[in-house]
């Protein structure tokens, strides 16, 4: 049997939301490879073989996927959202570039998803229907000083931003500086959009003006959206509608 790899993104929660194409490959492989909660998502299938692993492990996580593909394994490599966007693909080729040549031999495919901000967006309007930029705030990975002065580019350059893992138990710390240094680069007051647990039964919106945000706000569960100065809300009855026009005042 020939080995694969297929890296594939399962949305950002409603089951609906995976496409028919990582439905498929889901149906064909052998082995599936991913963080828990995500590897849970697909445990439905009784044909296959889970290997759950922490957070943390994204190399190793990625080896053992190769390894299991060198050794005629079908294997997916699960990811949320879309697994280009701050999630396994890119993992998996830098254990690849860094691995046993034998692996830039196998077939390896990356299969898209949607994400949690095209959700999240989705959810409220189009407040990413122009220009914007998507930033991850852990700093596990990257150095504070790097995330701020991302911030404050992306600002300048009046981007709409989506913000990834703002706010966690083990650092909350990280998006109260993040709020601090957009309130200090933006001189307006757009609005920020908190979208948590998007697409899942107990979805929520909320909508606030950017200078009136705090840091409690987020959690892990939560996209935050922060709006350019182009950005506009429309009132009425019921949940407003937030967009961001394609062209410039």
């Amino acid at each position: 049997m020939t080995g694969w790899v297929q890296i594939v993104g399962i949305g950002p929660g409603d089951e609906t939301l995976i496409t028919p194409q990582v439905q498929a490959v889901l149906s064909e492989a052998t082995d599936a490879v991913g963080y828990i909660p995500y590897v849970e998502r697909v445990a439905q299938n009784p044909n296959l073989a889970l290997h759950p692993s922490d957070n943390r492990v994204e190399i190793d996580r990625s080896r053992h996927a190769l390894e299991m593909a060198s050794a005629g394994k079908r294997v997916v490599v699960v990811s949320s959202g879309d697994p280009g966007v701050f999630a396994m693909a890119a993992a998996v080729f830098e254990a690849v570039e860094n691995g046993d040549p034998t692996w830039r031999d196998l077939d390896i495919r990356v299969l898209p998803g949607i994400t949690a901000m095209l959700a999240a967006s989705a959810a409220c309007g189009a407040p990413l229907g122009h220009d914007f930029c998507a930033i991850n705030l852990s700093d596990n990975l990257k150095p504070w000083s790097l995330i701020e002065k991302r911030l404050r580019l992306a600002a300048e350059a009046d981007f709409a931003m989506a913000f990834y893992n703002p706010r966690s138990k083990s650092r909350p710390e990280g998006f109260e500086k993040a709020l601090i240094a957009l309130k200090s680069a933006c001189d307006d007051n757009r609005p920020m959009i908190f979208a948590r647990n998007v697409s899942h039964p107990d979805q929520s919106i909320k909508i606030v003006p950017l200078q009136e945000t705090t840091p409690d706000m987020a959690d892990m569960r939560t996209v935050v959206i922060l709006g350019s100065s182009q950005t506009r809300i429309i009132t009425r009855d019921g949940a407003p509608i937030v967009y961001t026009p394609r062209s410039v005042d």
